[in-house]
Parts: structure tokens; sequence; C-alpha cells
């Protein structure tokens, strides 16, 4: 690689990593094709797959009791485990890079709540990866224990969404 290539290439990084600041984004990854036998391929990235699952989890689950202390469902989340929930085998993760939707339209009913039933197949959530809405299934049938997003956040391929046992 010529140092032209290389001042630009640090020049260009420099960039993406602003424009990830700049747009919050979670990652950005581009390839450059020089010639047939030099490129450059750039992923970055904002935080660490566990970091910006483990941020948003931790409010959440302290939160969604808060504003419906009357309602059935608050008790379950009382004896939520405090481990890693990536570490959880009953986790359903992501299988993209996307924006989490909760419901199927704005101000809709969400498609699950902590203590709901849901049968395999049943939509848990929405996926938005390059303005395609995803729709997550369970992958099981069984019972919501533990939300692990908010909607319209971030999550990374292998995010663990949703506790489901």
């Amino acid at each position: 690689m010529s140092k032209k290539h290389q001042d630009a290439d640090v020049a260009f990084i420099e960039a993406l990593s602003e424009l990830v600041n700049e747009k919050d984004l979670a990652e950005i990854q581009v390839k450059r094709d020089y010639d047939d036998n030099s490129s450059l391929n750039v992923r970055v990235t904002r935080y660490a797959a566990t970091t910006s699952v483990a941020a948003p989890a931790a409010p959440m689950q302290v939160a969604s009791p808060a504003p419906a202390p009357a309602a059935p469902a608050s008790a379950a989340p009382a004896a939520a485990p405090t481990g890693d929930p990536a570490d959880d085998p009953n986790a359903v993760t992501s299988p993209m890079v996307g924006t989490i939707y909760l419901q199927p339209e704005p101000g809709a009913e969400s498609f699950i709540s902590v203590g709901a039933s849901v049968k395999e197949g049943q939509t848990l959530l929405i996926v938005e990866a390059m303005k395609t809405m995803n729709q997550i299934p369970a992958p099981r049938s069984g019972t919501v224990k533990r939300i692990l997003v908010e909607d319209g956040s971030a999550v990374e391929f292998g995010s663990p969404l949703v506790i489901l046992e």
C-alpha cells in the first residue's frame, strides 16, 4: 500500500468514526476497492455487542414495573436474574443488526409484554434493517419473562432481545 493510500485511509476511517458518533449509529462497514490487488475493508463499531445490550437492559427492567405497579405482569420481573442476559439459554437473539420496534405501528399495542404467553411462530417484535421490517418469531411456545430492549433502540447481530421460558 502506498503512503498516499495509507494517509487517505486514516483520514477516511477518522471521518467514519465521526459519522458514527454524529448520527448515533451502532456501526458502519465500508469496503473500498483500489485495484485488483488493493482494497480497504473497514468496520467502525461504537459499542461492543455486550455493552450495547447491557446498558438498555438494566434500566428497562427497573423502569417497566414502576409505571404500572398494579399490573399483574409487573410481579414477574421482580425475581429476574442479575446475570448477563446473553448467557441465558432462554434468550431469543437478534438475527441481524437493526432498530427494534415492539409494536406493528406507532401507537398500536405491543406484540408482547412481560408475563404474556406466546406460541411458536408468533411475532415477538420487529427489527428494521435497511428500511425492511423483519418480524422476529418466537422460536418456541412459552412465557415472556423479560424484554431486554427498548422500542426504537439499536441492536447488534446476536444481541439478546427477550427471555422466553
